[in-house]
């Protein structure tokens, strides 16, 4: 190549490098720009508040409802829109622009209409060429919106794009908010896994997620909300209106609305079914009587703070969900059961887990398998420590699709979809249990916010252990150690030949995503992961 050429291209790279340089600054927030504002309390005044204080046994227990079922989950969440009186506090890492993102954000919108006040904190990672629709839900009266370390540029891009734009910012942007929270009127809340998307709700033409989120009332409520606060009012969160644009007016953005809500646009979910797993009917059935069947314990509520990665410097924070979660693990006397999504434990994991083995307790992990996971580089990390954890004896169990198929019980709710794991859960000695946002991972533990419940409460645990099995005994392979000692053997029962089954490669996997995964290995940082 000619050098004067090659010279004049690498001044237009630096004079690129510049410019996306320059366009990665936010706007300087002044005050007034973001005004402070506090959740309310439970109280009589309002009909949830009402029921709320008449179910609590005593004033320091927490009841709780688990949701394995994805389209009662949803219901929960549309039951507490409907039903609200006075406030919304909504927090999501992701709000599809699908049937099931539309219908809560018209619910939303309803319950603004009524005098509702709605603020929804929502994280900018998934929000590319979302601004339109997320500025016409906020032109509403009584609705703030808010994003959590917005992008500045770019913001009709995807959020590869985006983030690859980000020159010279991607510390910050590589620091997400994957928080999942509803409250209701201050007196009942939504917490555990699911985004707002329909793939989480059972509505997924091709993938749906196994996932599971708790339906709370009592003491722990207020936690909820004072973290809310803590996110709402913190320095990394943006209104909305400061990175996002629009020459509409508000009553055409409001229009606007209307249409890409409407009937039309905003498919309403199937007649639910009379009851789920555990035998219970939706929550809208409880709250029609006027008192909510719960399971009663004490809990805690834990969140990361919304400055973690600045914090963090690449370190596990004392005070982070990961470390109270291990630290309860910790504390257990007999066995820990775990569904982690994306298990990559990490030379420090490595630490904790040969410390757990070493006392002798039981140890037992449900993940997704490569056939299973919707992010094959995590997977890369996972089956680098997968060895080890079988020689200390750790029971492994990865999801399998096609099993998923088998399983009568969930055979009928996934159909012909991809099943994949998404539950975030921690059983301890079957009286504590954990459930929230929070990945077995380096992302979880340094890069992501995450926030969930601890609870004391045998009978919550032994619900919660048969959701587990259900996926872990039914749905997915037992993995072991070949007989040569090197990885790896999956083992199931199957029901047409009535025997023990063993397969010594990925299954349910092609050649071509096992050589995929095997080419991408070592190009994979896994403190990203």
């Amino acid at each position: 190549m000619n050098p004067r050429n090659l010279c004049w291209r690498l001044t237009l790279v630096w004079l690129c490098a510049l410019w996306l340089a320059g366009c990665t600054a936010l706007p300087v927030k002044q005050p007034g720009d973001m005004p402070a504002s506090q959740a309310i309390a439970a109280d009589g005044d309002t009909a949830l508040g009402r029921i709320a204080l008449r179910s609590i046994p005593a004033p320091e227990l927490s009841g709780f409802r688990l949701l394995p079922l994805g389209s009662y989950s949803l219901d929960a969440r549309l039951t507490l829109a409907e039903r609200a009186q006075k406030t919304l506090d909504v927090q999501y890492y992701h709000i599809q622009n699908d049937e099931t993102g539309r219908l809560l954000m018209r619910a939303l919108r309803d319950a603004a209409a009524r005098g509702v006040r709605v603020r929804l904190l929502l994280d900018d990672w998934y929000t590319g060429g979302e601004d339109p629709l997320l500025l016409a839900l906020a032109s509403h009266p009584n609705v703030e919106l808010r994003l959590f370390n917005p992008f500045c540029c770019a913001r009709g891009a995807g959020p590869l794009a985006r983030f690859a734009l980000s020159f010279g910012d991607w510390n910050r942007v590589n620091h997400r908010m994957h928080n999942k929270l509803m409250v209701a009127d201050g007196a009942m809340a939504v917490v555990g896994g699911r985004n707002v998307a329909n793939e989480y709700y059972l509505r997924g033409a091709l993938d749906n997620f196994i996932d599971l989120d708790a339906f709370v009332v009592g003491a722990v409520v207020a936690d909820l909300s004072r973290i809310f606060d803590g996110y709402w009012n913190s320095d990394p969160v943006y209104p909305l209106r400061m990175v996002a644009r629009t020459h509409e007016s508000p009553e055409a953005l409001r229009s606007m609305f209307e249409i890409a809500t409407g009937v039309a646009m905003t498919q309403l979910p199937a007649a639910l079914p009379p009851n789920d797993v555990l035998g219970y009917g939706p929550i809208r059935e409880d709250l029609d009587a006027g008192q909510v069947g719960l399971i009663w314990g004490t809990a805690i509520a834990l969140a990361d703070t919304p400055n973690k990665v600045m914090e963090a410097k690449g370190m596990l924070l004392m005070n982070s969900v990961t470390y109270n979660v291990l630290d309860a693990m910790r504390m257990a006397q007999e066995e820990v059961i775990v569904s982690s999504p994306y298990l990559v434990p990490g030379q420090p994991g490595m630490v904790w887990l040969r410390e757990m083995a070493a006392r002798g307790l039981k140890l037992q992990i449900l993940t997704n398998s490569l056939a299973s996971t919707d992010e094959p580089t995590v997977h890369i990390g996972y089956s680098q420590y997968r060895p080890e954890m079988l020689r200390l004896g750790i029971d492994l169990y990865e999801l399998s699709s096609s099993r998923v198929m088998k399983n009568k019980r969930q055979s009928m709710l996934f159909g012909a979809s991809q099943a994949r794991l998404h539950a975030k859960l921690v059983v301890i000695d079957r009286k504590t249990l954990f459930i929230g946002s929070m990945n077995l991972d380096p992302r979880s533990a340094r890069l992501n916010t995450e926030m969930g419940v601890i609870v004391q409460s045998p009978q919550l645990a032994r619900e919660l252990l048969r959701v587990i099995d259900i996926d872990k005994l039914q749905s997915a392979y037992r993995v072991r150690l070949s007989a040569s000692g090197r990885c790896c053997e999956w083992l199931t029962v199957d029901d047409d030949l009535q025997g023990e089954m063993v397969l010594t490669t990925e299954p349910d996997s092609s050649f071509s995503m096992r050589l995929k995964t095997w080419l991408l290995a070592p190009f994979v940082p896994e403190q990203l992961l």
